[in-house]
């Protein structure tokens, strides 16, 4: 099977519905993570190779490099038992094409809770 490309304006489903082939290529999320941060396991992701956390700060690293580092980045988080609740600080970091860093406290104890979702999009 030769790969290839496909050129349309506009995509449409088998119910008539129809849209502008950029609003599929724009509004898709270029990485997306979901990652327990008090084990630091990634449960499930697209296009990232690894988180590493380092005391308060967590690092996202993608597997494919952005065209440039003009991405936006929605954020959130699980509360915990107990109710502490976890806080994302300011970039650590300027954000670059290959990672994404932030600051983060819980509690007052500096750890990440156990659900941490991320998602790029450029």
């Amino acid at each position: 099977m030769a790969l290839g490309t496909i050129a349309s304006d506009t995509l449409q489903d088998g119910a008539g519905n129809s849209t502008a082939t950029i609003n599929a290529i724009m509004g898709s999320a270029k990485a997306w993570v979901n990652f327990n941060g008090s084990g630091n396991t990634v449960r499930a992701s697209y296009n990232v190779s690894s988180v590493t956390i380092s005391g308060t700060s967590t690092t996202i690293n993608f597997t494919n490099a952005f065209v440039d580092a003009n991405y936006c980045v929605v954020m959130g988080k699980g509360i915990i038992a107990g109710g502490s609740i976890d806080l994302y600080g300011p970039i650590t970091n300027v954000p670059t094409t290959t990672a994404f860093s932030y600051q983060t406290t819980s509690g007052g104890a500096g750890a990440l809770l156990a659900y941490n979702y991320l998602a790029f999009f450029r």
